[in-house]
């Protein structure tokens, strides 16, 4: 008898999205099909969210901004026209809704920890874990956006790697409140002796560091996951220290095989460094997917989308990702690299002063620059495929390109492809997010920084 075959590895899969009109690929929402202006309402959320879990998506992961993109034509003109990220409401105020409509889809929402104090954030983030029984993750962000810096009352952005460090001392905060707070065995809920929690069980937590002073009990009881999933998307080598310490999912931006596969390796190399299991880092790339049921109507789908996708709208964006306000050049004139304290990984790619406007533009002419996968339903589940096997990568963030018929072609065509094919479950474990995602405990591995704080 020969060996049995490998169980294949199964893809992860999260719908990349935020609470807005254009997110990633610009100009779409003028497509008749596109309902993301519906996005005020909440009937919008949770059929999304059903439609989500439907496909067995792992999580709906949101993105989020707290300033406006101001970098083109150093002005908000093209951002307000397109809405590119603006108006953008609040992420968070989402998830009770969704969660009550679901029972196993995961909610990976972005917030900024430069702008939020880290006693009422944790237990804003503890009351979504609660009320979701722990389908919460948190993608921790320390901003990049100097409008956004201006607004909550900073002369201009912090130091990229100053960020970092205050958010190596913000996540220490929050561990000591979610992890050491209160012990595991608190909460008797006795009315008998008419004794809900126990004092005894329950710790002040008193922290004295550089950037917070604080002192004071979690206000909340230990929720399903105490710490939520961590997730983050820092790439510069600052960001990828911060990674090994701290992350449970990275979120990267590839744009070809053997260089995600690099940045995937970096991402398990600073995990081992830190301690910690390599593969206890699920690493994520956003994707563009347009599927037909064959290969001819895909590419006429993808056709159709070009001809309302904004270019300009996606080179706008761009511009704010990397602090260079590409409208002041000509259309072939080579564009200067400058350093700033932008998205590094961003302006990596224009640092040999190759990339011209023109170029810009051919790259975003879907109004984004992620890569786009074209095809048959077999044919997407090969490249989805591939890209896993050459590269380690664990899953993908899927990106909205016309809203909801971009998932729901992938969930009605792809879907069961990759499930024929064992790459892709056929049922949702039980348990929280973290249990879902890495076949483990609910709470934080005894490898990760945060479990040190536990009582």
């Amino acid at each position: 008898m020969g060996t049995p075959a490998k169980p294949k590895k199964k893809i992860l899969l999260n719908a990349f999205n935020m609470n807005c009109i254009g997110h990633i690929n610009h100009g779409l929402w003028t497509h008749p099909r596109d309902n993301s202006t519906q996005y005020k309402s909440v009937e919008y959320w949770t059929e999304l969210a059903q439609l989500l879990e439907r496909g067995l998506f792992d999580g709906l992961f949101i993105a989020d901004i707290v300033g406006v993109y101001d970098v083109y034509q150093h002005s908000i003109d093209v951002p307000l026209k397109e809405s590119i990220q603006l108006p953008v409401n609040d992420p968070l105020l989402l998830v009770s809704a969704m969660a009550a409509v679901t029972r196993n889809l995961g909610f990976g929402l972005t917030a900024n920890l430069t702008y939020e104090p880290p006693y009422l954030f944790a237990r804003r983030l503890s009351t979504l874990d609660h009320l979701s029984r722990g389908r919460v993750g948190w993608n921790i962000v320390t901003g990049y956006l100097d409008s956004a810096a201006k607004a909550m009352g900073l002369s201009e952005q912090v130091e990229h790697d100053r960020r970092y460090d205050q958010a190596d001392e913000y996540l220490e905060v929050l561990y000591k409140l979610w992890e050491g707070s209160w012990e595991n065995d608190a909460v008797i809920n006795d009315r008998e002796q008419r004794v809900y929690a126990q004092p005894s069980k329950v710790h002040k937590v008193e922290h004295h560091g550089e950037f917070y002073q604080v002192e004071g009990y979690h206000l909340c009881e230990p929720s399903p996951q105490r710490t939520p999933v961590l997730f983050q998307a820092g790439s510069s080598e600052r960001g990828l220290v911060f990674a090994g310490q701290h992350a449970e999912c990275v979120f990267i931006s590839g744009q070809n095989k053997a260089s995600t596969k690099v940045q995937v390796d970096k991402v398990r190399a600073s995990a081992a460094r830190a301690g910690r299991n390599p593969h206890d880092i699920k690493v994520f790339m956003g994707l563009n997917v347009i599927v037909g049921a064959s290969e001819e109507l895909a590419w006429a789908k993808h056709a159709e989308y070009l001809s309302y996708a904004s270019a300009e709208a996606g080179v706008a964006h761009f511009s704010a990702s990397t602090g260079i306000d590409f409208s002041e050049y000509e259309l072939d004139e080579p564009i200067q690299y400058v350093k700033s304290n932008a998205i590094q990984s961003a302006t990596k790619n224009l640092q040999n002063n190759d990339w011209t406007r023109r170029k810009l533009l051919e790259q975003h002419a879907l109004g984004g620059r992620y890569i786009t996968v074209v095809g048959s339903p077999g044919q997407v589940a090969d490249e989805l495929e591939s890209w896993i096997a050459e590269t380690g990568l664990d899953g993908f963030n899927l990106t909205r390109i016309v809203t909801p018929e971009s998932y729901v072609d992938f969930i009605d065509l792809v879907i069961p492809e990759l499930q024929r094919r064992g790459s892709y479950k056929t049922a949702y474990d039980e348990g929280t997010l973290r249990e879902k995602l890495f076949h483990a405990e609910a709470h934080l591995p005894e490898q990760h920084t945060g479990s040190v704080f536990r009582r």
